[in-house]
């Protein structure tokens, strides 16, 4: 049984009746059942676009010539969402024909469209190999990502752009309760929208099952604790794997976290849109971290996080500059949105205290544990 105390995202009282039944709606007939990892993606039964999925080394420009590319070879961008971490770059991208507004399904047309981005994908740096995949399936797409940067390994802290051990704050503590056979898994971080669901399909990527958890978000700081199993009913147990799931949860973490200044773009929707717009950012010497583009009728609803291409903060003189080429009052900026620091380094005694008088009365009133205190 699952108890779940929620607000909307604006922090108030939820006012909408249906929200219960919506939620019982979008699980279907099957969501109780146990299904496997891959059919989790969500994959809907009839899909309006063709799905590309593309990962590889992020640099500079990439998005705009992913995107130029799709132009050229007559194929309208949907929706699309970008999210980069660890210097690498994922992305879900829906197209259909530009002239028929059709997905597009000939074999011939979509093997011409992966070679070519991924030509692009791969460039001359690229340590680890690039990929990408078409379907005529869609998915959900931030659940898709998450799985997409864990199978290319972005969590692997032996890569060198990742950063000194002195700038990763630790967000991650394991722990195993040898009395029953869990691991406990404490997590501490600045609270976010979707925070548990990033963190719960981390969990579940990694075969893992959630047999108890406690979620604690007041305040600007969410805790979260998990007892955990493998599928198999064995807990963490190695140093190596409990390694692996403290890197594993911290990029699941960072991935969603958005750095730069937010760039919010509202315009008339046509083809070759996004390809003139990360041109644009492009030349001015900016960078796209992260990337939400939709289009809801016949306006296009984009919104681009940036940051300078030479890692120096981004001037206000070169934000103002991409505005007046594409348009002041198309492009506007998120004044609040810029690079957020990393949390404080503090103790995480008094959280492991709330969590442990929390859940340990909760697992010994449903004699899980013998005692607690």
């Amino acid at each position: 049984m699952d108890v779940f105390y929620v607000t909307d995202q604006h922090g108030n009282k939820l006012s909408e009746d249906d929200v219960a039944e919506r939620i019982q709606q979008s699980l279907g007939p099957r969501g109780r059942s146990f299904r496997s990892l891959r059919r989790s993606v969500g994959v809907q039964a009839a899909a309006e676009n063709t799905t590309i999925e593309l990962t590889g080394r992020d640099r500079p420009g990439l998005l705009s010539e992913i995107f130029a590319i799709l132009t050229d070879l007559k194929c309208n961008v949907v929706a699309s969402e970008v999210w980069t971490h660890n210097s690498r770059m994922a992305s879900v991208v829906y197209i259909t024909d530009e002239a028929t507004g059709l997905p597009i399904d000939d074999p011939d047309r979509l093997t011409k469209i992966k070679q070519l981005l991924l030509y692009v994908l791969k460039g001359d740096r690229d340590k680890r190999s690039a990929n990408t995949a078409v379907s005529v399936d869609s998915t959900h797409k931030e659940r898709r990502l998450h799985q997409m940067m864990y199978a290319d390994r972005d969590y692997d802290m032996d890569d060198a752009d990742f950063g000194s051990a002195s700038e990763r704050k630790s967000f991650v503590t394991l722990e195993n309760c040898v009395d029953k056979g869990y691991t406990i898994v404490n997590l501490r971080c600045p609270d976010r929208p979707k925070l548990l669901f990033d963190t719960v399909c981390t969990l579940t990527d990694m075969q893992y099952v959630v047999y108890h958890g406690t979620i604690i978000a007041e305040g600007p700081e969410a805790c979260q604790e998990y007892f955990i199993r493998h599928m198999d009913g064995s807990p963490v147990s190695s140093e190596a794997e409990r390694q692996r799931v403290i890197n594993c949860l911290e990029a699941a973490i960072r991935r969603r976290t958005s750095e730069g200044v937010r760039l919010e773009l509202c315009s008339e929707d046509r083809v070759g849109l996004l390809s003139d717009v990360t041109r644009i950012f492009r030349e001015n010497g900016l960078s796209v971290t992260r990337a939400e583009v939709t289009t809801r009728g016949s306006q296009a609803v984009n919104v681009f996080y940036v940051t300078d291409s030479s890692g120096y903060p981004v001037k206000n003189e070169t934000i103002e500059a991409v505005r007046k080429e594409i348009g002041l009052t198309i492009l506007h900026v998120n004044d609040d949105a810029h690079s957020k620091s990393p949390p404080q380094e503090r103790s995480l005694f008094s959280f492991s205290n709330i969590f442990r008088s929390r859940s340990e009365k909760f697992l010994y009133n449903l004699g899980l544990i013998r005692s607690y205190s």
